[in-house]
């Protein structure tokens, strides 16, 4: 089978665009997302989504959401543009009930890019498409594709299947973001800045690795 570049998809769709859209940008962290603002900012206004009750502990949770938040302030596209940060609630049942590994437990020792890590995806992208579907965005995407250690694939199935069920006209934004040495653009962004860059995931079955 050939192997999808979403890479080329992406610039498709932005040469296409002939204003700035709305977009809701799904983030995990100050270093994962900074690469993006600075790619995506020059064609949306765009809104953080922080929606991630699967980071373990809460220590984690909170350390990582205030870098975003300092972050933001301190970039200059984050400022030039206005971008805004929307936090969601914090409730790891919300992982756990999602995702059934408490149940299924040889999940629980998969290596990252399993089938964990895709329903860990899934529940928090479907939550983020909800809420820019209510809130009448253009366009939605994540960050999480930036990681080499994130299986983008996987990412852009669920990103364009939440797009083919539903009846508004919200687009999901294909993305590898870790091409056109994007991700290395975010090593740099994070050095420059003096990001905290944490050394696992997020899931306390990362940590454990």
């Amino acid at each position: 089978m050939e192997k999808i570049n979403y890479q080329k998809i992406l610039d498709k769709t932005l040469s296409t665009l002939t204003e700035r859209k709305k977009l809701l940008l799904h983030a995990c962290c100050a270093p994962c997302s900074s690469y993006v603002i600075e790619y995506l900012s020059n064609y949306f206004d765009i809104t953080i989504y922080y929606y991630n009750p699967n980071i373990h502990p809460q220590s984690e949770y909170e350390r990582r959401l205030q870098e975003l938040k300092a972050f933001l302030t301190r970039f200059p596209k984050a400022i030039e543009t206005n971008i805004k940060l929307i936090v969601d609630s914090y409730d790891t049942e919300d992982y756990f009930n999602a995702t059934n590994i408490r149940n299924e437990v040889e999940l629980q020792t998969e290596r990252e890019m399993g089938e964990r890590c895709k329903r860990c995806y899934e529940f928090r992208m479907k939550r983020a498409w909800d809420y820019a579907e209510k809130n009448s965005y253009d366009y939605f995407t994540t960050t999480l594709s930036i990681s080499p250690h994130k299986d983008s694939a996987k990412i852009n199935k669920i990103g364009e299947e939440l797009q083919a069920n539903t009846t508004s006209s919200l687009l999901y934004l294909y993305s590898d973001f870790k091409k056109k040495g994007g991700f290395l653009r975010s090593l740099q962004i994070s050095e420059d800045f003096g990001l905290y860059r944490q050394d696992y995931c997020g899931c306390v079955y990362s940590m454990r690795k």
